[in-house]
């Protein structure tokens, strides 16, 4: 193992322009003078490949894993409201306000989750998993404040806030090793230390999602692009406005009201909101919203 790790020394030394071609030089010569097996050359080069990637963006179909991973520990702490016809009210709401975003795809699309508890709280994993809660869809009175709250969602998943609670640390350490054939070539105990750093991730974005919650910025962002998508898809942002003033007014513990900045400073950082062009609130919207909302 001391030339492996002396060949991808040469390779991170060239820089990560020429990692690549330093790599596969210095493999191929040791491979020629019988110093490693062909197959170690390919291992040590699928290793290099991991190193020089996991510096950058995390792909979407990586998203779309971690993100499936979150989401399993966010249903191992909450169960879900087995009610398909609001899921299904949901789903086409979040549809809506992604579409109008500026990430209206993920690898394997947006989905929504009701959750059956009382507690005032929504939340999104990476890749597009968003999550509310039977005790928030309580507060929310009409379809534009709905909009606006999954806006919100999506536009964390939209600017990555999950992902960038972890992927400077960990993260990219798990990355540059897991899933290689090189790993073929670990002791049990590096592996399990590979696969503490990845689950460490997940418990990472986790914390944020449900414990400590995001930064400040963060979630200003979040309400500043909830209510460009919320009106470019034809909604009123000034919903997210009624929403935060109605839990203003009915303060709760836990949820978003300790994860999240106090509904009145977020309103204050939302200033004026107008509504688009020609809009007129829809009865369609109201009766069909009235009808989800009874459960």
């Amino acid at each position: 193992m001391r030339l492996a790790a002396l060949l991808l020394a040469a390779g991170l030394a060239a820089g990560c322009a020429g990692m690549d071609a330093a790599m596969r030089t210095a493999t191929s010569y040791a491979s020629s003078k019988g110093l490693i097996s062909e197959s170690q050359a390919e291992s040590l080069n699928k290793s290099e490949t991991a190193l020089r990637r996991g510096s950058q963006e995390i792909s979407e179909s990586e998203e779309y894993y971690i993100g499936r991973a979150v989401s399993a520990q966010i249903l191992a702490r909450y169960k879900p409201l087995d009610d398909a016809r609001l899921n299904a009210y949901l789903q086409a709401v979040l549809q809506t306000v992604a579409g109008a975003s500026d990430r209206p795809d993920t690898y394997r699309g947006y989905h929504v989750q009701v959750l059956d508890t009382d507690e005032v709280n929504a939340m999104s994993a990476p890749g597009g998993f968003v999550f509310v809660t039977k005790g928030l869809l309580k507060r929310v009175r009409s379809e534009d404040e709905l909009a606006c709250v999954l806006a919100h969602e999506v536009a964390h998943v939209s600017k990555k806030h999950g992902l960038k609670t972890i992927k400077a640390s960990r993260l990219t350490q798990a990355f540059a090793i897991l899933g290689t054939e090189a790993a073929k070539s670990y002791t049990p105990d590096q592996v399990a230390r590979l696969t503490a750093s990845f689950a460490g991730a997940i418990d990472d974005v986790v914390n944020d999602l449900v414990t400590k919650g995001y930064s400040r910025d963060k979630e200003y962002e979040a309400d500043r692009f909830a209510a460009e998508y919320a009106r470019a898809a034809g909604y009123d942002p000034d919903g997210l406005k009624s929403f935060l003033s109605r839990l203003e007014s009915e303060p709760g513990a836990g949820g978003l009201f300790k994860t999240h900045p106090s509904p009145a400073s977020r309103l204050a950082r939302l200033g004026d909101l107008s509504a688009p062009p020609g809009y007129r609130r829809s009865s369609v919207r109201d009766r069909r919203f009235a009808a989800a909302m009874r459960f």
